[in-house]
This record gives C-alpha cells, sequence and structure tokens, in this order.
C-alpha cells in the first residue's frame, strides 16, 4: 500500500486552481488530509483532525458513514449515470418522495440540482417564471439581504450580500436586485443566546422601504438564509421571519428560504422553516442531503406553484431549464441512505439534545481576549472577534491556524470563527472543540 505521506510529497500542487484559497500561500505550506471517518480527518503525517464545521456545513451524518459508501459503490456497478431529461431512473423519484416527506405541509415536488449555487439559480429562475406564466410578468426584481451568502454562480452572487463577491463580478450582476439590512447589531445585541428578543422590526424594511420604492407588482421574490451561515451565522431575531413572511403575503411576492446550511437536522428538524414555524414557499437544499457524500442539490416547490406550471404548459415541457446531473443516480443513492442514516440513528433530534450542550460551549468563549460576541442557534454557532488595526481577519485567520495545528478544524469568516460539529458529535467532541479554540485565541491574543 502507498504511504499517504510518501504519496503528498510526490505529488505536482501547481497545476490545480484551488477554489477560494490563497493559492500560492496553501502551496507553500500544504494543509493535506488523506482519509475521514465520523468526525475525525487523518492528515498526511498521520495526524487526526476534529472536524468542527461538518468541513463546509455539509457533513451532518459523518464522514464515511458505513450505509451511504456502501449505496454509493453499490449504484456506481449498477448504473453509473442517466439522464433526467424525458428519462428515469427508480432512485431519483424515490428521493424526491423522501425529501417531499421530510418537507413541511404544502410541498409537493423537488427540482434536483447539484449543488446549493445551482439550486439557488433553479429557485430564482421559477420565481421569475411563475410570475410571467400568472400574467405578472413585471415582478423582476428580486430581494435578497446583506452578508448573504446564496452560492457563486451570477444569480447567486446577485442577490448574495458578500462584498468580495459582488466587487469581483460587478459587471455580470442581475440588474433587477435590492438587498434588506443584515440582522446583526452588535452594539443592541451581542452576547445573546439564540434569538435575540427584539429585531424583527428590521423586516418591515421590506415594507417601508423596498416595496414603496420599486413597486409589489415589480418585485417577485424575496430570499433569505434562516440563519446567515456563511456570512458570519447571523441569527434572526425573534419574529422577524414570521414577519417577512405576512408582509410577501400581503403583496403577492414568493419567500424564498436558502436551507442549504440549515436543511437536514442543523436546527433539530428536518428543516429550519420546521423550526422556526415559517413556511416559505421555495426551500432551496443541498449539502445535507447526501451528507456531502455526492454533490447534489434542489429545490422544494409548493405544490400550488408546481400545478401553475403544468396548467400553462398543458401536456409539454413546464420549465426550460436543468442539469446533465440532475439527480444523478450516484447522488439519488447517497441522499437515501443518507437519509435513511439520520432517521435510523435519530440524528435530527440528537441534534436538538445537544444544543444546549453546544449553546454553554460556544459562549464559555465570552470573556477571553479580544471577543466581541458569541451568537448561536441549536447546532450552529460563532465567536466574533475584534478585528485588528489595519488587518481585518488576520485575528480570526490565526485562530483557525492555531486550532488545526492543535487537532480541530473550525472556518473564520472575515473576524468570526464558525462552528458546525457533525450531527453525530458527542459531548466530548464539544469540550475538545471549544478547549482547542479556547486555546487557540489566547494563543492568539
Amino acid at each position: 500500500m502507498t504511504d499517504p505521506a510518501e504519496l503528498v510529497r510526490s505529488l505536482d500542487l501547481e497545476p490545480l486552481w484551488m477554489p477560494l484559497t490563497a493559492n500560492r500561500a496553501f502551496k507553500r505550506s500544504p494543509r493535506l488530509v488523506v482519509a475521514a471517518k465520523d468526525l475525525y480527518y487523518t492528515t498526511a503525517d498521520g495526524r487526526q483532525v476534529l472536524d468542527g464545521l461538518a468541513t463546509l456545513w455539509c457533513v451532518n451524518a459523518g464522514h464515511c458513514r458505513p450505509k451511504i459508501v456502501e449505496a454509493i459503490g453499490r449504484q456506481a456497478g449498477t448504473l453509473d449515470y442517466a439522464s433526467s431529461y424525458s428519462l428515469g431512473h427508480p432512485l431519483a423519484f424515490e428521493a424526491a418522495r423522501r425529501v417531499v416527506a421530510l418537507a413541511p405541509e404544502g410541498f409537493g415536488h423537488v427540482f434536483f440540482t447539484n449543488s446549493g449555487s445551482e439550486a439557488v439559480d433553479t429557485a430564482l429562475k421559477i420565481a421569475l417564471a411563475y410570475h410571467r406564466l400568472r400574467g405578472e410578468a413585471t415582478r423582476t426584481r428580486l430581494v435578497g439581504r446583506e452578508r448573504a451568502f446564496h452560492g457563486a454562480n451570477f444569480g447567486g452572487i446577485s442577490v448574495g450580500g458578500v462584498p468580495a463577491y459582488r466587487k469581483a463580478f460587478a459587471a455580470g450582476l442581475l440588474p433587477a436586485v435590492d438587498h434588506l439590512r443584515h440582522t446583526q447589531d452588535l452594539g443592541a445585541r451581542a452576547f445573546v443566546r439564540g434569538q435575540a428578543a427584539a429585531g424583527a422590526e428590521l423586516a418591515d424594511e421590506l415594507e417601508n422601504r423596498i416595496i414603496p420604492l420599486h413597486d409589489a407588482s415589480n418585485i417577485a421574490a424575496v430570499i433569505v438564509e434562516p440563519v446567515a451561515g456563511a456570512g458570519g451565522v447571523l441569527v434572526p431575531p425573534r419574529g422577524y421571519l414570521a414577519r417577512l413572511r405576512e408582509i410577501c403575503d400581503r403583496h403577492g411576492i414568493l419567500l424564498v428560504f436558502d436551507e442549504v446550511i440549515t436543511g437536514f437536522g442543523r436546527m433539530g428538524t428536518p428543516f429550519a422553516s420546521q423550526f422556526f414555524g415559517v413556511t416559505p414557499d421555495l426551500i432551496v437544499f443541498a449539502k445535507g442531503i447526501t451528507s456531502g457524500a455526492v454533490p447534489m442539490g434542489g429545490v422544494l416547490v409548493k405544490k400550488s406553484i408546481y400545478q401553475a406550471f403544468a396548467e400553462a404548459a398543458g401536456g409539454g415541457v413546464e420549465l426550460f431549464h436543468g442539469y446533465t446531473y440532475s439527480g444523478h443516480p450516484l447522488a439519488s443513492a447517497a441522499a437515501l441512505a443518507a437519509l435513511d442514516t439520520y432517521a435510523e440513528e435519530r440524528l435530527f433530534e440528537r441534534a436538538g439534545e445537544l444544543a444546549p450542550y453546544f449553546e454553554d460551549g460556544v459562549h464559555a468563549l465570552r470573556g477571553l481576549p479580544h471577543v466581541i460576541d458569541c451568537r448561536n442557534l441549536q447546532l450552529i454557532g460563532a465567536v466574533e472577534l475584534e478585528p485588528r488595526p489595519g488587518a481585518p481577519g488576520a485575528r480570526a485567520t490565526d485562530v483557525h491556524t492555531r486550532a488545526w495545528d492543535r487537532g480541530v478544524f473550525v472556518r473564520a469568516i472575515g473576524d468570526t470563527v464558525a462552528f458546525c460539529p457533525p450531527l453525530i458529535a458527542e459531548r466530548k467532541h464539544l469540550d475538545a472543540l471549544f478547549g482547542v479554540v479556547a486555546e487557540a485565541i489566547r494563543a492568539t491574543a
């Protein structure tokens, strides 16, 4: 068997342009993993590193879980690929049925994609096409939110609110887009456990500013993350999402929840919409659907919206949109196995049971040097650090690096350090996670 360390030493790292990476710095000091199991990565030099972010908010069931691994291998030897264009295979239909069964009442259909980015663009297209076929073709404007992340495609960047993306690709952004302000306010709501009691009125900006500016007859949809993840873990104030729902209902605007991070157990429920008791019109999902094992995403669509397309199209194509790998057999197999694993191991319920202990761990970091906020909701959390003068993001990056060297993987987002452990985590894993992060914060001071 090839020695992993020797294999790594023999690699030519230069040809690969890594995504969202400082490539030159990485290749001078590469951080490489060669295996993973449950909550741990194995590095090229044989160290075990605790995965404190479910890698990219996606490995909800843990790494290399037997049922998922077996399902992928079995499917690869049976039916490796089949198109979903006027052709089908059983697993895609069964995966859609299972996802619909987990969804809030009123949802009846799934449109599969290969990623969250594609799923967001799909949801935006569905929203625009829906209004057009109903005779409201002027509804073309989309409303996102500051500090939101909705993927890396042009549609997602346009409704998203991450400045670096918007600056880099400004020339190609969709023109008819506006943004709500984000919900974070450290001056008024720092160190909140769970949802803040005040702040729901932030949703009124939709009705008080954006609708009067553009007129509701020109607005197709509002898209928000129930909990903003990649923008720094921003938790909505109590009642905020419900107020958005009410405003959208009054003005005939579709409400889209981007649940790429919050879906499949992160909130202790199948979807965050069930945790908050607020039902959108479209739900975007990805990541946890296969526990990250095979790329897959999708859009949950309300029955009434799908029926409007079906009636308008007669017997023809309802939506001129799709991807070569929509409902891919391997992804469908992985999804079914992941859903089985979640159910058999009660992982959604376990996430809710573990959430209070996780909350205590996040807020135990309060009082450490340069910590200006701790925030959390269910099994997602973050600590925000005071930026270094003239070097925004440097302090959190140092914490990230020191934590990795001590055997814990977390993510730096600006000067925020985010936590999102796999749902199989136990108290001992959270103790290790927050203990190492506390050490790294002290060392960085």
